[in-house]
């Protein structure tokens, strides 16, 4: 409440009535905040943000990630690894919504996130910035995830909870990784995946 008064925020008390009628799955805690749509960014800024801090690219690459939570969850630990963007497609993908942003633990708030209209478009472009691009999905061809040398400009594409990534976005990639299984379930949640993919490359980033 200080801080909205010193920086100029209104603000007014309702009764909480009014708050429940936001919505019937709202946790509101008694506050809630109006605000602008998700700022968005383009390729340039994330690009120029890893420039800045002096260091190679680092993107994840989203490609028809559908459940808010998973994507949340992605955001989340992209931004405690230091990720310096992520690209999620502007149709048949989750966006950044107030379900995104509460799963995310408000880490989507510190991330640059470009929504983007191809995907197989934005990954030429970013090799012609010699960015190299892995694809994480459980193929024969994929290499052992620490198997592979992540270190260096890169960008990390995780595809779909169902059906993974897309053909063309597969065949664009520079090369597949994936995680072995040793138990009876042959496959993970994405954001687990995807969770697990960012923390090796983090591991050998700081290594390198």
């Amino acid at each position: 409440m200080a801080h909205a008064n010193r920086i100029g925020v209104p603000v007014r008390r309702v009764a909480r009535g009014q708050l429940d009628q936001l919505g019937a799955h709202v946790n509101h805690q008694g506050v809630a905040a109006e605000v602008d749509n998700y700022p968005y960014v383009d390729m340039q800024a994330i690009l120029a943000l890893a420039a800045t801090r002096k260091e190679p690219p680092w993107i994840l690459l989203l490609d028809c990630l559908q459940d808010p939570q998973n994507l949340g969850t992605l955001l989340r630990t992209a931004e405690v690894v230091g990720v310096h963007g992520v690209v999620i497609p502007d149709r048949r993908a989750a966006q950044i919504t107030p379900a995104v942003v509460n799963s995310s633990s408000g880490a989507s708030e510190h991330l640059l996130i470009a929504q983007i209209t191809n995907m197989v478009q934005t990954m030429e472009q970013l090799k012609e910035q010699s960015v190299w691009i892995a694809g994480l999905e459980d193929v024969p061809e994929g290499q052992v995830l620490w198997e592979s040398d992540l270190r260096g400009a890169l960008g990390l594409v995780v595809g779909s909870e169902g059906e993974g990534m897309r053909r063309l976005v597969r065949e664009t990639c520079d090369w597949m990784v994936r995680l072995p299984m040793w138990g009876r379930v042959n496959s993970l949640n994405a954001a687990i995946a995807g969770s697990v993919a960012l923390y090796e490359i983090a591991r050998q980033r700081m290594l390198s």
